[in-house]
């Protein structure tokens, strides 16, 4: 099966030296879960996009920078290739702004939220249950690092993982699209090179401080389990996904 993964953010330059971009982030968390992948990577933020939704088998959206709302033409190029993937049926996974793009493609909304940041080691209780989540836990930790959050879900959306600063950590949209808030690649060591690089400035430096501690804590994050959850995702939908439109209709 090969998933290509949309590149929507770049490392910043200050840390790119010594960490991954964010499609090599994405198959090392793929990669965790053990099955056989393929992948191709897509810099959308730079202008490259795929030519067709069938070019691979299953999509990945990364984490930005930005704000959907900021409606640059990268990202209302990305939305329509989401509504595209959506009438399709298309295997889709979000994560962070990947979430919140989905989100406003499909009809939600997405705020810089009076909830304020949310960074560090944060908790998501697990509201519904898919087939390809397993046997999970009541809750998941994962890293944060986010202050827009989608306010207004999709008509077609379904929460599966909230918490109290992040009721729509995670939406499902019928079998072809999921998404999460929380940042299930990211490392401890990229987190708190963030927190520090930012900590008084872009974050108020007590919630830094804050993060921060949880790191320190050495509170275990569910990366393996996400990791599952996304390839059983992609896995369950490759039968449909591995057929065009007409050899779907001759099957």
């Amino acid at each position: 099966m090969k998933i290509g993964i949309l590149e929507t953010g770049l490392i910043r330059e200050e840390l790119a030296d010594h960490n991954d971009p964010y499609p090599v982030m994405f198959e090392r968390l793929l990669g965790l879960a053990g099955r056989k992948l393929d992948f191709a990577a897509y810099s959308v933020i730079r202008g490259e996009m795929p030519e067709s939704i069938y070019e691979c088998d299953g999509w990945l959206i990364t984490g930005s920078r930005y704000g959907v709302y900021e409606q640059l033409d990268w990202m209302l190029e990305l939305e329509d290739f989401i509504r595209q993937l959506a009438q399709a049926e298309r295997p889709l996974i979000g994560v962070c702004f990947g979430h919140q793009i989905i989100a406003a493609a499909l009809g939600g909304m997405v705020v810089k939220s009076d909830l304020g940041w949310k960074v560090g080691v944060q908790h998501y209780d697990v509201d519904r249950r898919y087939d390809w989540m397993g046997e999970s836990p009541p809750s998941v930790a994962m890293h944060a690092y986010h202050q827009d959050q989608i306010v207004d879900c999709p008509p077609s959306a379904e929460v599966f993982l909230s918490s109290a600063g992040c009721p729509v950590a995670g939406l499902s949209y019928g079998d072809s699209i999921i998404s999460v808030q929380a940042h299930p690649e990211i490392e401890e060591s990229y987190e708190r090179e963030l927190l520090e690089m930012f900590a008084g400035s872009v974050i108020p430096l007590e919630l830094a401080q804050q993060g921060i501690a949880t790191l320190d804590a050495g509170i275990q994050v569910d990366t393996r389990l996400v990791a599952n959850w996304f390839v059983d995702f992609f896995l369950t939908r490759e039968a449909q996904t591995s057929a065009t439109p007409l050899e779907q209709a001759h099957s």
